[in-house]
């Protein structure tokens, strides 16, 4: 049994005892073959000393039985990791941060609590994945959608958590900002709920986030403050109909003007889908973008599309409700481009029909799949499969600029960096106002390929940082990377955290190091 640093093999030994008295032995793993289920298994360090791996695993099946985890750890300061289900592939997975820690597994918690359908909301425990919710709502013939990421094997919580995003309206596809209610145990065993949670018999905790006082709920995003237990979502209503389009321009410099009116109509709910950008002129052939060094400059990105006759750029919009409205939004949106020509991808009446289902993107739908697997799955084209990827995932403008920019230098760097890029996508628009820009990372159980890697993408990170663009998720590998670049005013953001931080954990329990975070006594072990 591995034990975890600065705890005595006989306190590691009686906390393990009193964790199976809380939970029953069945779900107490202290065997290697077990814990090391727990590893991420796109892990850059893999069989390396810096590896991230856990002392032991608990999986409790209630509130009540976290409570009394986290109260045995707090005694022994044995530092806790939990996780909702541990999916989170390409960010991490299921490894702890800090080595050493055990994993607070809640995949048992996996109860929906209360669908209300005159809200349009949902409570839900930490081990519900997307397909349970969706088989849920299939199962009580709801009218209501979840908001699905890709894949959808994940937990609400643990995606909403991590600030992930999916696909529908920017209301719903922005998964924490479509949460309402929280319940936290918190580093002493206590339970905070949060919003209107905060008082007794309260009859709206899915309805108003706010309740009274300063709003909490962000000190769990992406923190090592709390262990969430139940968290309440707001939920899509089924719309009467489905319209995507796209607006094809036929020059490099209408990226501009394409992007601008996208940015004014979205935000003023001309359209409420999510939108997309892409280059057919690039994309021709089966062409992956990062087959170009950078996007050609405009003359000979024109002349591209003059030969094939394809468009430089094709922008993607989504319209969910009544058919008559969301016919005259598209109107309206062709009559804002006028040098455009347009194409009509895809109207569906709902509900959705046997037939529908064999041709619909699933998750537009609010329905959970795998499909992303395929991407970098074995096939004709892809004899060689890497061994997983990570994600580097910068926040960039919403603008031609921006994005032309934010592409140039960080194709230029990847290429002098020698960093090899299996998926560079274009922008991503999973929340209003700003662009992601999703590269995938492959890696190998290849030691000197990984180092090479970690030091490479230290210097992207930093590269990105200077020039305004920071991530907003990332692997363990890079959280502390990510964190020192968010540096204004000596630091004063990770300042204000780990006072927090010290103030709520003083015994720096709870998932030490996540997104840079460290308690007290490791700081000053870093330091």
């Amino acid at each position: 049994m591995r034990t975890p640093s600065n705890v005595t093999a006989k306190a590691f030994a009686d906390a393990v005892g009193e964790f199976q008295a809380a939970v029953g032995a069945d779900w107490v793993f202290t065997q290697d073959t077990d814990v090391d289920l727990y590893k991420d298994a796109y892990s850059l360090f893999w069989e390396e000393p810096g590896e991230l791996v856990a002392s032991a695993a608990v999986a409790p099946s209630s509130t009540e039985e976290v409570q009394k985890i986290v109260r045995i750890c707090n005694e022994r300061s044995i530092p806790l990791y939990p996780i909702s289900t541990g999916r989170n592939l390409g960010y991490g997975g299921s490894a702890p941060v800090y080595s050493g820690s055990v994993v607070l597994d809640l995949k048992r918690m996996d109860k929906v609590l209360e669908v209300d359908e005159r809200n349009a909301s949902a409570l839900v425990e930490p081990g519900v994945s997307y397909f349970d919710m969706y088989r849920h709502l299939q199962n009580i013939g709801s009218k209501l959608w979840i908001d699905v990421p890709d894949p959808g094997w994940g937990s609400l919580v643990g995606n909403a958590l991590d600030f992930g995003g999916g696909y529908t309206t920017a209301r719903y596809r922005n998964h924490f900002e479509a949460h309402c209610g929280m319940e936290v145990v918190m580093a002493d065993g206590e339970l905070l709920r949060t919003g209107m949670g905060g008082l007794p018999g309260s009859k709206t905790w899915q309805q108003y986030r706010y309740g009274f006082g300063p709003n909490l709920d962000g000190l769990f995003k992406q923190s090592s403050l709390g262990v969430v237990t139940k968290m309440g979502f707001w939920l899509f209503p089924q719309p009467e109909a489905y319209l995507n389009a796209s607006v094809h321009m036929a020059r490099y410099d209408d990226l501009v003007p394409l992007l601008d009116r996208f940015g004014e109509m979205e935000n003023a709910n001309i359209f409420n889908g999510m939108p997309g950008l892409s280059s057919p002129v690039l994309m021709q052939g089966g062409r992956a973008a990062i087959d170009f060094p950078e996007i050609p400059e405009g003359a000979e990105m024109d002349r591209m599309a003059r030969e094939s006759g394809l468009p430089c750029w094709s922008g993607r919009l989504t319209f969910y409700g009544p058919e008559n409205v969301i016919r005259a939004q598209w109107d309206y949106v062709k009559s804002r481009f006028p040098e455009a020509t347009f194409t009509e991808n895809a109207f569906v009446k709902l509900p959705l029909s046997p037939d529908d289902m064999e041709r619909i993107h699933k998750p537009s739908f609010g329905i959970p799949g795998l499909e992303m697997f395929a991407m970098g799955a074995r096939n004709k084209a892809n004899m060689d499969p890497t061994d997983g990827h990570f994600w580097f995932s910068p926040i960039i403008p919403r603008t031609a600029e921006g994005f032309l920019e934010a592409n140039r230098v960080i194709r230029q760097t990847c290429k002098k960096l020698d960093i090899p890029v299996i998926l560079f996508s274009p922008p991503v628009s999973s929340w209003y106002r700003a662009f992601i820009l999703v590269m995938a990372i492959p890696i190998h159980k290849d030691k000197e390929k990984n180092a090479h890697l970690r030091a490479a993408v230290k210097e992207l990170i930093r590269i990105c940082a200077d020039h305004g663009w920071g991530e907003y998720r990332t692997a363990s590998a890079f959280q502390d990377a990510v964190m020192d670049t968010y540096s204004f005013n000596n630091h004063k953001l990770r300042r204000v955290n780990e006072a927090i931080k010290d103030a709520l954990d003083p015994n720096g329990i709870l998932s030490a190091g996540r997104y840079g975070i460290w308690p007290k006594h490791l700081r000053e072990k870093k330091a």
